[in-house]
């Protein structure tokens, strides 16, 4: 699979919604994930992402323009023991509480489908993080429809042990703009990861779509020690 640019992937897509990458740092030292979201109607663009323990949640910027927080008001990251957790809506929830019963990632996905926003049907997109003794290794899944189908629902999940430095996955809803919206397709794209956080934040965000940008979060986690940096940008201030 040929490696791709992250910033030029995202300067040339005006809407890929919402979106996550997980790799390894350039130097090997850190994981690194990040999630953004992006807005087209008024209610979506009507939010920031606010720090919730070790975790962040979206909140509304503005709650008297709050219409309706049904999809847009979630926790997109939170950790359970060793494990970092970010999706694209409150399936976030369903990971971390049914992990906690130690069900795996994929079975806590099984019982979730896309979302109910009909005639997009926008994928639900997660990731999760695990850190141990011999470094980390990630995971990613999707569940869309068939193609725009809401009669089928289709369930993709994909691992990565021992990620390699300076390279990391990129999974996000949708291939671009469009009215309905077309979901993503394929495995998730293989990306190149450089840079401090600050350098890696300034690059994804600088290449979001102006208009459509609201918020994003990077975190950088230390795989030695734990340690973590952590990073977001809100749009709205």
């Amino acid at each position: 699979m040929k490696k791709l640019d992250i910033a030029e992937q995202l300067s040339a897509n005006a809407y890929p919604g919402r979106g996550i990458i997980i790799g390894r740092s350039e130097c090997g030292k850190y994981a690194v994930t990040a999630y953004f979201i992006m807005g087209r109607s008024e209610n979506s663009r009507n939010r920031v992402f606010v720090e919730e323990g070790k975790g962040i949640r979206t909140e509304a910027f503005d709650p008297s323009k709050l219409t309706d927080p049904h999809l847009i008001i979630y926790s997109p990251v939170r950790v359970l023991g060793n494990k970092l957790i970010v999706t694209n809506g409150d399936q976030t929830d369903t990971i971390y509480e049914l992990m906690d019963k130690q069900y795996t990632f994929e079975q806590a996905l099984r019982t979730r489908e896309f979302e109910d926003d009909a005639p997009n049907y926008t994928p639900r997109i997660s990731g999760i993080l695990r850190f141990g003794e011999e470094g980390f290794n990630y995971a990613m899944s999707i569940i869309k429809s068939a193609n725009g189908n809401p009669d089928s629902c289709q369930r993709f999940t994909f691992s990565y042990n021992n990620p390699l430095a300076g390279e990391g996955h990129f999974i996000h809803t949708y291939m671009g703009d469009g009215n309905p919206l077309p979901s993503f397709e394929g495995e998730p794209e293989l990306v190149g990861i450089k840079g401090s956080i600050d350098e890696f934040t300034d690059m994804v965000w600088n290449n979001l779509n102006e208009d459509n940008k609201v918020s994003l979060f990077v975190r950088f986690v230390n795989i030695e020690d734990g340690s973590e940096e952590t990073r977001i940008v809100n749009k709205n201030k």
